[in-house]
């Protein structure tokens, strides 16, 4: 019995093991980074799409409309593919030299000088930039819908109280429109924490590619067999993992819920 205590112990503390626990960060910051610029994302599209020029309305719409078509795995690589190669662009029309040029084998970057390396932390990134572009389209259908549903009469009092159009934005139309909004917003945080699982594709050691490795027969030349194929077992860490930050979440919204609607009257509630 202590010897499989201590053979628990030693395994489930080892070096991978303490890794893949540091990786949850990962997921945890990709969402909430990912989250919020979906959050300022939206609120700027749905301003656009109410603006009075046609020129915002054409941008806010068809952010909204493109962006939601395209498949989450397909941005998810396209977007930080396209950063990385502009940027690298970018830097190639300032540092090379047609003697570097002529010297660089490979078809891109145009000179090794201009290669741009990038680790965990700007994937990370860059994949929180794409979640919040993804999400973000469907955060501007969520919240236009709620800024058409605040009552007119409401905007039209602020007007006559003397308030400028941005006062009218901000203090009536924005403060009110949450109460309508949230339980969309809270749909759209759900599918992007389930679009978290997808960091792997960025070369990012995750809590997904963790299990994966970790799960996998594990063979080792000093000991043997340590375990045949036990993938299902980290899976299913990761599906409770889930289910607590959904639980998790849908307190933090119904919080958020009952301190939007305090002294509004709505059938949103």
């Amino acid at each position: 019995m202590s010897d499989d205590i201590a053979f628990w112990l030693s395994y489930l503390t080892n070096g991978k093991h303490l890794t893949w626990y540091a990786s949850f960060q990962f997921t945890i910051f990709a969402a909430v980074v990912g989250g919020a610029l979906a959050v300022i994302f939206g609120l700027a599209g749905a301003t656009m799409k109410n603006s009075r020029f046609f020129p915002l309305r054409l941008i806010g719409s068809t952010y909204s409309s493109i962006v939601r078509g395209v498949p989450d795995v397909l941005f998810f690589l396209f977007f930080p593919l396209a950063f990385e190669q502009a940027v690298e662009w970018f830097m190639a029309g300032q540092i090379c030299t047609p003697e570097t040029i002529a010297a660089q084998s490979a078809a891109w970057p145009p000179c090794k000088e201009a290669n741009w390396f990038l680790g965990t932390p700007e994937y990370l990134l860059l994949a929180s930039v794409s979640l919040g572009l993804v999400y973000g389209a469907f955060a501007t259908n969520v919240i236009h819908g709620a800024m058409r549903a605040v009552p007119h009469g409401q905007l039209e009092a602020a007007r006559a109280y003397g308030m400028s159009a941005r006062q009218v934005l901000w203090r009536v139309h924005i403060r009110q429109m949450w109460v309508y909004a949230l339980p969309g917003l809270a749909n759209v945080w759900m599918l992007l924490v389930k679009a978290t699982s997808l960091l792997s594709l960025l070369q990012i050691a995750d809590i997904v590619l963790w299990a994966d490795r970790l799960g996998a027969p594990n063979y080792l030349s000093a000991v043997g067999l340590v375990h045949d194929d036990w993938r299902w077992r980290y899976y299913l860490v990761l599906f409770v993992f889930y289910i607590l930050v959904t639980l998790l979440s849908e307190k933090a919204f119904g919080a958020l819920m009952q301190r939007a609607g305090r002294g509004i009257l709505s059938e949103a509630r």
